[in-house]
């Protein structure tokens, strides 16, 4: 290979090389001063062009010769910077065994600046807490205390007007660790349920497919329980043939009874709902009137999506009369035996919820309709607050009272004893998704997106739920688990404890792709923005300047500063754009995490592409540092 075809290699690589320096490289690396390069001498070249002096720079801060970390050094620099504590001396040991290339060096127990860089590109130097990898949260709780993993319009590939209905959608969802499926039923040809989107000209499946379909996939992925959202739409015939194929086909996975045998005072947790599937729906009659063998014919439901659409801007009360009336005629004993967990009411206030339901029963909320919620349940706050301000005063005695009294926020303390459900908007006719921070900020449970529509949201969504195993349930903070929380969104000071200061060190790039689509020889302008989403308080976005035309090692160094009040709700994103002055800039990867998966420290972030999936090997090279801060924060 000659210099003409090395810096062909470069520019396909990513890399604009300043001609002099790439020639020196050439040079060095040509031993046998032939002008070309073969076999060892390439791979000499290569060496040189990936050395990584960011990390040459750590590495020989810590070592004293240069050559090597000895076991202490390589101990000092895994307690000062990557801030590990406990069993220091044996997690060295391991990480040397794990990761040095060098037998002789293993022996001796000593790192060399391979094994150190190898040992920091992999999952143990890894950004993501490697224990946050499996199981690790409390999974006896009741289920209302986690985050659910939810999917709308399961069965949809593409938009909600034409798109294509397949299990394609329900294995995908499935596969990607989603707990709570969508399935909207209808009456099909041949007494044979269908699954499509209703008044569109969405294809069709049948319901005894997808049924099959998530008794062969359900518990892949995870062993927790399954919930299937039922949008029911069929006659009471159909609605029989349903109960029959979900019976026949999932057998004892099918909850059909409540875990005890008795009438639940709180729901079960994921833990002793294991490979179980529960059904979401209308149900005639109490829970308690089946256990003591009575069967009441007054049955109750929460709107369709589709009727919930309509009903906005009507009262619930008189909505929920219409809808009573209608499901004595329309729903089956049958299919209605089989909901025990997750029984559909409709929503008239949380007062009215306190007052009249059960653990066991549920709502669902269009987006509109959560956020109009969210909105009324912080202005109750707000007028409290300035109630208290001006009877006693901030900061008085009759102030503190006040707010010791308040319940918090209305929806996060429903939340806490009750499973709700948010969907997309109707209008979102191209299966866009809205942003779920905002319903996971108030403790909602099953925030159900559009796991066909890659973007920001859907980024959001992998990000939480990649911890505790990728198992579909994410355990809520403990602030968010009492029914008498004073814990408000809109009151970052309500959590109580101390909040988090925030540093980021964006050092360097390697191997960020090009551009899909983009001109030949085109090379990219990396810059990299940091996106804390979270609370209102701590939603914030920084970031780095672009490099000119290097995306195989651009370098930054670049410090960027960030308050976080509740980072347990937080999430950190990192962007890389291709910096354009014209016009938008280009994506060119992302990661997003938990912030308290973050693992302190020289870190390496393996980017993602716009669909979720990895683009080995482009990764981020960044110091991250996090210290407690007095909750005293203006």
């Amino acid at each position: 290979m000659n210099f003409r075809e090395v810096q062909h290699l470069l520019r396909m690589m990513n890399v604009d090389m300043n001609e002099d320096h790439a020639f020196r490289l050439f040079q060095m690396a040509d031993k046998s001063e032939t002008g070309t390069l073969e076999g060892e001498e390439f791979v000499l070249f290569y060496k040189a062009l990936t050395q990584r002096d960011e990390v040459l720079e750590i590495f020989h801060e810590y070592s004293e010769d240069g050559k090597k970390l000895t076991l202490l050094e390589f101990v000092d620099f895994l307690e000062q910077e990557q801030m590990e504590s406990n069993g220091i001396g044996k997690l060295a040991m391991e990480l040397i065994e794990r990761y040095e290339p060098s037998e002789t060096a293993k022996t001796r127990h000593v790192l060399s600046i391979d094994g150190f860089l190898m040992y920091l590109c992999s999952p143990d130097g890894s950004i993501f807490n490697p224990e946050h990898r499996k199981v690790s949260q409390d999974m006896s709780q009741s289920l209302c205390h986690y985050f659910i993993s939810s999917s709308h319009n399961t069965y949809l590939m593409e938009d909600q007007l034409r798109g294509q209905s397949s299990i394609e959608g329900y294995i995908r969802a499935l596969k990607h660790g989603c707990r709570c499926l969508e399935v909207d039923c209808w009456d099909g040809p041949n007494g044979e349920p269908i699954v499509y989107h209703g008044h569109t000209f969405t294809s069709k499946i049948p319901f005894r497919e997808v049924v099959s379909t998530v008794e062969k996939y359900a518990f892949q992925v995870s062993d927790y329980p399954i919930i299937l959202s039922l949008e029911n739409h069929c006659s009471i015939e159909q609605q029989d043939v349903m109960a029959q194929q979900l019976k026949s086909i999932l057998g004892e996975q099918l909850l059909v009874t409540t875990v005890d045998g008795r009438v639940p005072v709180q729901l079960p947790s994921p833990e002793e709902l294991r490979g179980k599937i529960i059904l979401k729906g209308k149900r005639i009659g109490c829970l308690e009137d089946s256990l003591n063998g009575q069967t009441d014919e007054d049955p109750e439901g929460e709107e369709s999506e589709e009727e919930e659409e309509e009903a906005e801007e009507e009262t619930l009360r008189n909505e929920a009369k219409k809808k009573e009336k209608k499901s004595k005629q329309s729903l089956s004993e049958e299919l209605s035996g089989c909901i025990i967990y997750c029984k559909s009411v409709p929503f008239s206030s949380f007062q009215h919820s306190r007052t009249r339901y059960k653990p066991y029963e549920m709502s669902s909320f269009t987006e509109s309709k959560a956020r109009k919620l969210i909105r009324e349940a912080g202005k109750k706050l707000e007028n409290e607050g300035q109630f208290a301000d001006e009877k006693w005063g901030a900061g008085t005695a009759g102030h503190m009272k006040l707010s010791q009294r308040s319940r918090g926020n209305d929806f996060v303390s429903h939340n806490a004893w009750q499973l709700t459900r948010v969907y997309p908007s109707g209008i979102r006719a191209d299966s866009s998704n809205y942003n779920p921070q905002d319903m996971w900020n108030v403790g909602c449970q099953m925030v159900a997106l559009n796991f066909q529509t890659a973007g920001t949201e859907m980024d959001l969504y992998d990000g939480l739920f990649s911890q505790n195993g990728h198992c579909g349930y994410v355990l809520k903070p403990r602030f968010m688990r009492d029914t008498e929380t004073t814990f408000s969104p809109e009151n970052p000071q309500s959590r109580g404890d101390s909040a988090l200061s925030l540093a980021i060190q964006v050092i360097s790039g390697q191997q960020l792709p090009k551009v899909p689509n983009s001109k030949e020889g085109s090379i990219v302008d990396p810059l990299v923005r940091v996106e804390i989403h979270g609370i209102p308080a701590d939603s914030a976005k920084q970031e780095t300047r672009y490099i000119e035309n290097n995306g195989f090692n651009p370098h930054w160094g670049e410090t960027l500063h960030f308050q976080v009040r509740v980072p347990e709700l937080a999430l950190l994103r990192f962007v890389v754009e291709d910096y354009d002055k014209a016009s938008r800039n280009d994506f060119v990867g992302q990661y997003t995490i938990p912030l308290t998966s973050v693992k302190a420290g020289y870190r390496h972030i393996h980017l993602l592409s716009k669909d979720g999936t990895g683009i080995p090997p482009a990764s981020l090279f960044v110091h991250i540092r996090m210290v407690d801060l007095s909750t005293e924060i203006d």
